[in-house]
């Protein structure tokens, strides 16, 4: 389900009649909202309808009188009186119904809780579509715009140093790769069966020095990107944490 602001949100049109579709699809655009049309169920279906905040679906079947008026004027276009009520009453219900979602539906999701385990072999060819599941649970959950974040890099970079620095690039070493998303935070453990490092020999990632040096740059950008980042002493598991904006905002203001 996705995030909506200033009572605008994303939906999706599922209509069979080429004219009423073309009609409520430009209407709703006009009110500020992202829509997308289908003309059959299947379509709709393809598209994800959980990403989605409203669905319309064969309002053209409507049998009441005042849903025949809202249909003809639709078809007709957006330019009569007749039409522009019809557009009001329409605005009302997506209001309505957004209201009640953001009231009732996405007050539940404070207390949701996901914890992932993943464990593959060290081979870089498996590492991307665990990243892409990764993301995508992160973006499913609303926590993080993973695209402006660059949480794909500083993971990538936590997954290939483990499998090549860790591991040694070592089939029958396993990587172990921990989720756990809440609301507050995602927080990432990345654990290699390597023999470790010293951990103390990381570059700081304070002094701006290092940011031109070649070796460590990995690391120093998990750091840079990452709100919180730790080694356990061995050096063989990383945690990560990735907390929203607003979060790190708020936590600011409160200092």
């Amino acid at each position: 389900m996705t995030e909506t602001t200033n009572g605008k949100c994303r939906i999706l049109v599922v209509e069979n009649n080429d004219e009423f579709r073309a009609g409520l699809t430009a209407s709703l655009q006009a009110l500020g909202h992202s829509v997308q049309a289908v003309g059959a169920v299947e379509a709709a279906a393809a598209r994800d309808p959980g990403s989605f905040d409203l669905i319309i679906s064969n309002l053209e079947h409507c049998s009441s009188t005042n849903g025949d008026e809202i249909i003809r004027a639709f078809k007709l276009g957006v330019t009569s009186a007749r039409a522009r009520a019809a557009t009001v009453a329409l605005h009302e219900i997506v209001v309505t119904t957004l209201r009640f979602r953001l009231g009732h539906i996405d007050s539940t999701r404070r207390f949701f809780h996901e914890k992932i385990d993943i464990e593959l072999p060290s081979d870089l060819s498996l590492m991307n579509s665990v990243l892409e599941y990764l993301l995508d649970r992160v973006d499913k959950m609303g926590l993080v715009k993973t695209e402006q974040s660059n949480l794909f890099v500083a993971l990538d970079e936590a997954f290939v140093n483990a499998v090549k620095h860790g591991n040694r690039n070592d089939l029958t070493k396993l990587v172990r790769v921990t989720a756990e998303l809440s609301p507050a935070e995602a927080i990432f453990t990345v654990e290699d069966e390597g023999d470790g490092f010293d951990v103390r020999e990381i570059p700081d990632p304070c002094d701006p020095a290092n940011l031109f040096k070649s070796t460590g740059r990995g690391v120093l950008l998990i750091y840079n990107i990452m709100d919180e980042v730790e080694y356990s002493e061995r050096g063989t598991r990383l945690r990560m944490v990735k907390r929203p904006e607003n979060t790190k905002s708020e936590r600011e203001i409160a200092n």
